[in-house]
């Protein structure tokens, strides 16, 4: 197995990989640095994955100040400026988890989480991780693909062969370029230029309540954002450009800053500068039989709102358990067919919902009352009007549970459907559900315990019943060496979630079958979810009916 980029999306799917005892070389030009800290949330779903990978206590403790503010406020400037509205959250230690996940997000800059991964992916001894080493190209063959690599120290080429290659190398993937692929979508939202900056004691230096996130208005409207990168002394100043392209210096960034905190006096040092273009693509389809793209090859988002490195993660997690089946024989062919048919509906998804999160950011500059910068009462009714507004507007942004538990793989070809119907797809809301295609619900059976710790390495047979006969499933799931463990449960909360008596959850954690009995055909049913056979239109429709 070839990993091709070295970011959280790679490191991860070697970990993975490595944890499910598949084998793997990752490959990466760099050398492992991290030179801007682009992703700074770890957002729920990829705490549930540390949680099952069992590292929820490094990230935790990778070096954010788990004290520190987690508000979001919107101000003139920091210092003497005006405050038009804020969200206050709890600190990151004392943020509660909801109740539908035994996890919550986590503030885990890249900085400090690629190193939390690259110790996962050390963990297992079977990832090998190789530096300064480029991808060039691979041929695919109808066993296998081999792939061309430089190292970049020593200019030494060399062929390896390996039986799949997933490209995680960024936005601009060499992999993807190799396959051909194109994207489709807006290429240039905005030219936006980060920089990280040390500063000790800002909060000190200016009149407001400590923040996460600032975000500075001015008479021209959105202009720049500050983000909290270690929940001390760094911060990442984000200058939001439009749709022309400059570039912005050290001086202009000194200017900005000073700018944004109000006080000339301030001292502070530029670490590193950054521009990038702020995208809306989705990658027109994810590779072929042997070779697919993850992770920012495949989809490129505006940060806002968090998606693309959990997004990117999703990717990973379902890769993982395909390539083992494929790896391991109990998987077919439909396995990593299923992978752009599940998660690009997914990625479009997302990438649209970023991006409306943006046009609400900037909403400002296409209108804004200039008498919220005037003095008296006249300002203070203004500058209630529209911070009470745009607080309200920024909400979706801020709360997205939805975004981050609610995707399902509705339509994939490894999952039978049951003839429920869809629910709403939301953001800010999620109800759990465990109708096939979606994540399996979580229910605490004891303190400490959840139903997601049931799932993983295998596939799971959920039985609320005990009277219920699981005989044809344990045959069939022998026969075809499938990994698979069946669980009984006695809890009338999970019962009452799952809703039928027998639910199949896949080793990713969503359900892909369930019902009130065994089907007539388990082994079709196992076949289906391994991807051996393609659901059809027929056997769905046998399945709709048993289930009514």
């Amino acid at each position: 197995m070839l990993i091709v980029g070295g970011g959280p999306v790679g490191l991860a799917l070697a970990g993975d990989l490595g944890w499910r005892g598949v084998p793997n070389l990752l490959v990466e030009k760099g050398d492992g640095s991290v030179f801007q800290p682009r992703m700074d949330m770890v957002g729920i779903r990829t705490m549930e994955f540390c949680r099952r990978w069992g590292i929820v206590d490094w990230v935790e403790n990778a070096g954010y100040n788990r004290n520190y503010s987690q508000d979001y406020a919107w101000v003139s400037q920091l210092h003497g400026g005006y405050e038009f509205g804020r969200e206050e959250f709890p600190i990151v230690k004392d943020e509660p988890k909801p109740p539908q996940s035994p996890q919550k997000r986590e503030r885990c800059p890249q900085n400090f989480f690629d190193p939390v991964l690259t110790r996962f992916a050390n963990r297992s001894g079977l990832t090998e991780i190789r530096y300064q080493t480029e991808y060039l190209s691979h041929v695919e063959h109808a066993n296998g693909v081999t792939a061309r690599l430089r190292n970049l120290a020593t200019g030494k080429e060399e062929l390896v062969d390996c039986q799949y290659l997933v490209g995680c190398d960024g936005g601009a993937s060499k992999v993807k370029e190799v396959l051909g692929v194109k994207m489709s979508g807006t290429p240039t939202l905005t030219y936006t230029t980060n920089a990280i900056i040390e500063c000790d004691g800002l909060e000190k230096l200016h009149d407001k309540k400590p923040g996460y996130r600032y975000i500075f208005i001015g008479p021209e409207g959105t202009w720049a954002t500050m983000v909290a990168i270690n929940g001390r002394d760094w911060w990442r100043l984000s200058i939001v450009g439009d749709g022309t392209m400059r570039t912005i210096g050290e001086e202009e960034i000194g200017k900005t800053f000073i700018r944004a905190v109000g006080r000339d006096d301030v001292k502070f040092r530029i670490i590193s500068i950054m521009p990038w273009i702020r995208r809306q693509l989705v990658a027109d389809d994810y590779g072929t039989d042997r070779v697919v793209i993850a992770g920012d090859a495949a989809h490129l988002t505006s940060p806002t709102g968090g998606f693309g490195m959990n997004m990117g993660i999703q990717d990973s997690v379902d890769l993982g358990w395909k390539l083992q089946g494929l790896v391991e024989g109990w998987g077919g062919s439909h396995l990593m067919r299923s992978y752009e048919i599940e998660r690009r509906p997914v990625a479009i998804r997302n990438v649209n919902e970023a991006t409306n999160n943006l046009k609400l950011m900037l909403t400002p500059r296409e209108y804004l009352n200039q008498q919220v910068f005037e003095p008296g009462p006249e300002g203070d009714l203004a500058r209630k009007e529209f911070g009470d507004a745009y607080t309200q507007m920024m909400k979706r942004e801020w709360y997205t549970i939805g975004i981050h538990l609610g995707f399902r793989y509705e339509g994939s070809p490894i999952v039978l459907p049951d003839g429920t119907p869809e629910p709403e797809d939301t953001v800010t809301t999620y109800e759990q559900i465990a109708r096939p295609g979606h994540r399996a619900p979580h229910v605490w059976l004891e303190p400490g315990r959840s139903t997601l710790d049931n799932y993983g390495l295998e596939f799971v047979l959920m039985r609320f019943d005990p009277s219920v006969s699981i005989e044809g499933f344990k045959a069939a799931a022998k026969a075809c060496k499938l990994p698979f463990k069946i669980v009984d449960c006695d809890n009338e909360e999970a019962r009452r979630l799952y809703a039928t008596k027998l639910v199949l959850v896949r080793p990713d954690g969503h359900v892909g079958w369930r019902a009130d009995g065994e089907p007539s055909d388990p082994a079709y049913v196992l076949d289906v979810l391994r991807g051996v056979k393609a659901v059809s239109t027929e056997a769905m429709r046998r399945e709709e009916v048993a289930a009514l």
